[in-house]
């Protein structure tokens, strides 16, 4: 299965996404296949706002154990995380799904 988690900081986390980054990354970098993409979210002035993340699992537990253990949760940077499965018809111009 796959989602879309969009996740938004708390008002003044800039600072505090930034130190806690490292241990994001790296989280990241473990989870491998099952990220199909992932970027920063920006407001108007190009400025970080939050997370985009489109994810694959088995299950949508799969995923919750990913969010149980991401550190910008933990770490309280994130303040409002939206899950919605999705289907990747698209990827790399190329048609991957149905």
């Amino acid at each position: 299965m796959q989602f879309l988690v969009r996740a938004y900081d708390g008002e003044g986390m800039l600072e505090k996404r930034m130190e806690i980054r490292p241990r994001h990354l790296e989280g990241m970098a473990k989870l491998g296949k099952h990220i199909v993409c992932a970027g920063g979210l920006l407001d108007d002035e190009g400025k970080i706002k939050g997370s985009a993340l489109v994810m694959e699992f088995e299950d949508r537990e799969g995923l919750q154990a990913y969010l149980d253990t991401e550190p910008y949760i933990a770490e309280h940077i994130w303040e409002k995380v939206e899950v919605d499965t999705m289907n990747v018809v698209i990827l790399d111009g190329a048609k991957v799904g149905k």
